[in-house]
């Protein structure tokens, strides 16, 4: 005996179709959606780029920087974050950041190469036999320091002589343990401090 399968058919009418309201509010959520993930991806992707470009410029062009030790004070702190500019067209007076022994250290360009420093027992400091003015320093914060070269000194070619703001302390270009910068070890010249921000403004 053949055994057959049967379909039940249900007559549909006009009645049970949706109305165009309904199909157009629908059409609206499905649309809703597409644009949604469609301005997420986008929202993505665009902070993914910022992100990229911020951490691209900051790595290459203007590293941000934290301050440690007492060199420097009372201009820089330790603690204090600073922003470098990649720079080697340096002038007396600029704080640069350059690399020594896998650290940076910070210091203050008073001569380039070729220049002749001289430093006597009080701490003034001559460049090219003339006394250099220095509003930067502290109140007496002037110091012979740590010096062992041999004064007057005349700056190495493709060199810059450094020293601390912190005079007494400071290990720089007066000891041969850090001697003068060459261009090479330059990370950039600093320009801002960020942090903290009762202090945040232009270095001097």
């Amino acid at each position: 005996m053949k055994k057959f399968c049967t379909v039940r058919t249900q007559e549909i009418s006009i009645s049970d179709l949706p109305d165009s309201k309904e199909l157009l509010k629908e059409l609206s959520k499905v649309k809703y959606r597409e644009r949604y993930f469609r301005t997420l991806r986008g929202t993505i992707f665009t902070l993914i780029t910022v992100a990229a470009i911020a951490v691209l410029v900051a790595t290459i062009w203007l590293p941000v920087l934290q301050i440690y030790g007492n060199s420097m004070t009372p201009n820089l702190k330790a603690g204090d974050m600073v922003v470098s500019v990649s720079s080697k067209n340096l002038k007396q007076g600029d704080v640069v950041a350059f690399y020594y022994n896998n650290k940076v250290l910070v210091k203050r360009v008073i001569a380039a190469s070729g220049q002749w420093v001289n430093i006597d027992e009080d701490g003034n400091v001559y460049v090219d036999g003339e006394k250099i003015d220095e509003p930067y320093l502290a109140e007496n914060e002037k110091a012979y320091g740590e010096t062992n070269i041999d004064l007057p000194y005349q700056v190495p070619d493709g060199k810059f002589f450094v020293m601390g703001d912190h005079r007494s302390v400071s290990i720089d270009s007066r000891n041969n343990a850090v001697g003068t910068v060459s261009d090479e070890q330059l990370v950039g010249k600093l320009t801002f401090r960020i942090w903290p921000l009762t202090r945040f403004g232009t270095i001097e």
